[in-house]
């Protein structure tokens, strides 16, 4: 069967494909990246987001929002990166509700280290050919990416509202 609705971008769809796939093979696997602690890219997205974040005094749902993964899975992240030592929990005097995490001097370290390694692995080289598309092509594949990311997240926040509590029959249990 021909995939005609795709025209004549079954490449750019197919790649995207391959690189979906790829990524979500890895995304939680914990790895050293060229450094001495095992983290998974996953954990260094939500460090990286906080590093970003530090003098925004961003609450860390707003980092999870920014970030599109769940608040549940920020939380979980910050966890496994304060046992590992590469953050560190804080509150406002007088407002324990309101959680904000900073790095430590060991996530700064690692992170140094994590962007030094995956900067010569891929990045350089993805640099490169970026440095040869327009202001406006980059524009325009910015579009496609955030398109694809919006319409992931919106599914999946679909397919969770359609979820309902339903009784079981005691007959069936």
């Amino acid at each position: 069967m021909k995939l005609e609705w795709m025209g004549n971008h079954r490449a750019l769809v197919e790649k995207i494909i391959r690189y979906g796939n790829a990524y979500s093979n890895t995304y939680k696997l914990q790895r050293s990246y060229g450094t001495d602690v095992m983290f998974s890219a996953s954990q260094i997205q939500t460090l990286e987001y906080i590093l970003e974040a530090e003098d925004k005094e961003e609450k860390m749902s707003e980092m999870a929002l920014r970030l599109g993964i769940s608040r549940s899975t920020f939380s979980k992240n910050v966890k496994n990166l304060k046992e590992k030592g590469l953050l560190e929990k804080y509150h406002l005097s007088g407002n324990r509700k309101d959680i904000y995490v900073k790095p430590s001097t060991k996530g700064r370290e690692v992170y140094a280290e994590y962007t030094e390694f995956v900067r010569k692995l891929c990045f350089d080289e993805i640099f490169q050919y970026a440095d040869h598309i327009s202001a406006t092509d980059q524009a325009n594949f910015i579009r496609i990416l955030d398109k694809l990311a919006d319409v992931l997240v919106w599914y999946g926040e679909k397919e969770q509202e359609q979820r309902k509590l339903v009784k079981i029959d005691p007959v069936d249990a």
